[in-house]
């Protein structure tokens, strides 16, 4: 690709220590600040404290219409002039899309994609600072946020070019705390969004250089910091090759791996990275047999092999696919089948994934039944 746009946040700081920021960047916005966290507000207690006006509004779970609809609610009657995202990927997305609402009014249905009526969202946000706790979703540079419909059994996202946040604030200190089965799930699905980027067909030049320097650095570190939640080295590598997913994928396009983590998210209610673990080496595979009944695939042979040699030192998409499924095992993921997902579930969950807006961005359409024998394969 010869032309291409790039946006992210107003502004990225990335470093140890760099919380320690948050008060005056906060202050730049006016003050009054409102809070999306995790269930636990007081595991950051320390950062919270330096927000002597924040309302504090914890986010227990991926969020759902009802709980953004609440967080809104309190962000209006709070009068928030600046929301912060203080937490992992569903704090995050949280925050993005109360600043949203706030604004514009509303329902979240009314700007769904999929499943609402997917209004434009006109007025610009509050001021989003975004500060993740986790090393997996990329969130604090994306433009959208993901929200579970209940009612619909299906996760989908409001999105607009007014939701990057305007400050993403990344520091790995702040990841030491994380347990390990969420150091795996999203260490996992970092690496994903890197790899699905670089070999899609919507690949752009600026994007195949985060795609890179994001995989080098969880084949250095994602193993390590398994083992070792201590390591800050390896805690700082996985933050910044989840930054770089995330601006890699704002960018450039996901494919058929998170075009099923969509429909298998609102069905089984699991963590979205043991979903995208679990699917991504059927997803390549699949991928990697129809790019090869093709007289002219493109260049996503070669980068899949690319990735292998990223991955391990062997120029071979074999060795991308070794590489992931011992990885995956040494990190605890298991296949659907123990998420609760059952073969009567396979047919819809095939269909709806092949229509998925991710899935656009995968290197070869995949017909329905390839979808299934993907998704009986991730069991």
């Amino acid at each position: 690709m010869t032309s291409f746009t790039f946006a992210t946040a107003g502004r990225i700081v990335f470093g140890v220590g760099t919380v320690s920021q948050l008060p005056a960047l906060v202050a730049e916005f006016g003050g009054r600040p409102f809070v999306c966290t995790g269930s636990n507000p007081r595991r950051h207690g320390a950062v919270l404290d330096a927000l002597p006006d924040a309302a504090v509004f914890p986010v227990p779970h991926e969020p759902t219409m009802e709980t953004v609809r609440e967080a809104a609610a309190a962000a209006r009657v709070h009068g928030a002039q600046v929301v912060v995202g203080l937490g992992g990927g569903a704090a995050l997305d949280a925050a993005k899309v109360v600043a949203a609402l706030v604004t514009n009014g509303g329902d979240p249905l009314d700007y769904a994609e999929v499943v609402g009526d997917g209004r434009p969202l006109l007025e610009r946000s509050l001021p989003v600072v975004a500060v993740p706790t986790t090393s997996g979703t990329g969130s604090e540079v994306t433009a959208n946020g993901v929200v579970t419909s209940s009612e619909h059994r299906v996760k989908v996202s409001l999105r607009s070019a007014s939701m990057l946040p305007a400050v993403a604030l990344v520091d790995p200190e702040l990841t030491l705390a994380v347990p390990a089965a969420v150091t795996a799930h999203a260490g996992l699905d970092a690496l994903v969004q890197c790899i699905e980027p670089f070999v899609s067909p919507f690949a752009t030049p600026i994007v195949d250089g985060f795609c890179r320097e994001g995989i080098r650095r969880a084949a250095r570190s994602l193993r390590r910091v398994y083992a070792d939640g201590s390591d800050l080295a390896a805690r700082t590598d996985m933050s910044l090759c989840s930054l770089l997913s995330g601006l890699a994928l704002a960018n450039g396009k996901l494919g058929a791996a998170h075009g099923l983590a969509g429909p298998l998210g609102g069905l089984l209610g699991a963590p979205h990275g043991a979903i995208t673990a679990a699917v991504m080496v059927p997803v390549s595979r699949a991928n990697l047999t129809e790019l090869a009944g093709q007289e002219d695939a493109g260049p996503a042979l070669g980068r899949y092999a690319e990735v292998g040699e990223l991955l391990t030192g062997v120029r071979d998409a074999e060795a991308l696919l070794a590489w992931f499924a011992e990885t995956a095992a040494l990190l605890g993921v298991r296949g659907l089948s123990t998420l609760g997902m059952t073969e009567a579930d396979v047919p819809g969950i095939a269909l709806a994934a092949s229509r998925a807006s991710s899935t656009r961005g995968n290197p070869v359409r995949l017909p329905v039944a390839r979808f299934e024998e993907i998704v009986r394969a991730a069991l």
